[in-house]
């Protein structure tokens, strides 16, 4: 496979879902917890594969998550669930294939959340530049 490109910015619009724990089913089979994460993927497996570049070598994934603002945040800052890292695993699965080969091409990885501001689209901003 070869990159196209040698970035890519885009915005998936949604709200976001974390990948989280897996529960057993029988049979060494798993499933999700949460019934929200596969659409979230699949949203951003769709968008990927909309911008014309595949990675096949090490990359930095950039990605902001812009979350619901409740009516009273505990802090300004977003700092409750759900959790950036889980965020970010969800996120490198909805890339892996449609915009990377593998998500261990992901060299380096900078992951934020925040609070989506009054004109903003809940959902995640992504930029996959090459190193």
């Amino acid at each position: 496979m070869t990159r196209l490109r040698d970035s890519v910015d885009f915005f998936v619009a949604g709200t976001p879902a974390p990948q989280g724990s897996k529960r057993h089913i029988g049979g060494g089979r798993l499933i999700e917890m949460s019934k929200n994460v596969k659409p979230w993927r699949a949203q951003i497996a769709a968008a990927a594969s909309q911008q014309d570049a595949i990675f096949d070598a090490p990359v930095t994934v950039t990605a902001v998550f812009l979350l619901k603002r409740p009516q009273r945040p505990k802090w300004e800052r977003h700092g409750t669930r759900p959790d950036v890292d889980k965020l970010a695993r969800a996120l490198l699965d909805g890339l892996t294939g449609p915009l990377l080969t593998d998500d261990s091409i992901v060299s380096e990885l900078n992951v934020s959340k925040r609070y989506a501001l009054p004109h903003e689209e809940t959902g995640v901003h992504i930029n996959v530049a090459a190193w």
